[in-house]
């Protein structure tokens, strides 16, 4: 069986687990057999536990993602669809912060959390730089200030848009808005070996900016600094980001001062059908 482990004794021998494996190295020999790996496909198994989550009667296991690791889904737990929606669309960027730091603890359960996010091929590549430190922050949003002045003054390809001249003068009347004083930046960052890096990291940060608001955190996409990162090697290196690690962005954290009563409506979407 390699690396699976079945229990007989519940095995119902009804292939779910070979009909839902996304590289269908599982298969069943006859109506009587149990599941088993295809004798020299292991190596092109995903990791991604669809074989031990598919199961419904608890049977099968898995060496690298073992039963015991995997509650059961809690029925009285699932949104409906009116509730998901609330969710989805209650979600804002916040800009505004409590001067209160977020606790460590914090910041480590919503990178657990975030790490349930999908990766191409279940690679799980994504890793996680957080500053706390309000003076490094402030150092970063001033170099992202420069590369702003920088666009302002036509000496990079991109084109300035129109808010930017208003951040280049309120940091210099002494307001960070860049950054908005949150107390802490989180950045995700994949290797070059991730060929779906920057998707993947970006499915990791909406997990956790999604999951933030239900523990009194807020957050907001730090695109400046971003834009500045693209452009500035030694903001990335001060920013403590691996050369050798081309995919990468930040995002604000803290506690918001002001709560949100009203769900903003958006544009109805553009959809083509064939």
């Amino acid at each position: 069986m390699g690396f699976l482990r079945i229990d007989e004794s519940k095995c119902k021998k009804d292939g779910i687990c070979a009909s839902e494996c996304p590289v269908a190295i599982i298969r069943l020999k006859d109506k009587n057999s149990v599941p088993a790996i295809i004798p020299g496909r292991e190596e092109a198994c995903l990791i991604c536990g669809h074989c031990v989550a598919v199961c419904p009667h608890g049977a099968l296991s898995h060496t690298r993602v073992p039963i015991e690791a995997c509650p059961p889904v809690e029925e009285n737990l699932i949104l409906n669809e009116k509730q998901a929606v609330q969710f989805l669309r209650s979600r804002r960027s916040i800009r505004v912060y409590k001067d209160k730091a977020v606790e460590k603890e914090k910041i480590q359960k919503l990178i657990e959390n975030a790490r349930y996010a999908p990766t191409g091929s279940n690679s799980q590549l994504v890793e996680w730089r957080v500053i706390t430190d309000k003076n490094q922050m402030h150092e970063l949003s001033g170099m992202a200030v420069n590369w702003l002045r920088d666009v302002v003054a036509g000496k990079t390809q991109r084109a300035p848009l129109p808010y930017m001249a208003g951040i280049i003068a309120a940091w210099d009347a002494g307001y960070d808005a860049i950054l908005r004083n949150a107390p802490s930046l989180v950045v995700a960052y994949s290797p070059k070996e991730a060929s779906n890096g920057m998707v993947d990291l970006t499915l990791a940060l909406s997990y956790l900016d999604l999951v933030a608001p239900a523990m009194g955190l807020g957050t907001c996409w730090a695109g400046l600094l971003q834009g500045a990162l693209l452009s500035y090697p030694d903001l990335k290196q001060k920013m403590g980001l691996p050369a050798e690690y081309p995919y990468h962005y930040p995002m604000m954290l803290g506690y918001p001062k002001f709560k949100y009563h009203r769900l903003p409506e958006r544009k109805p979407p553009g959809i083509r059908w064939d």
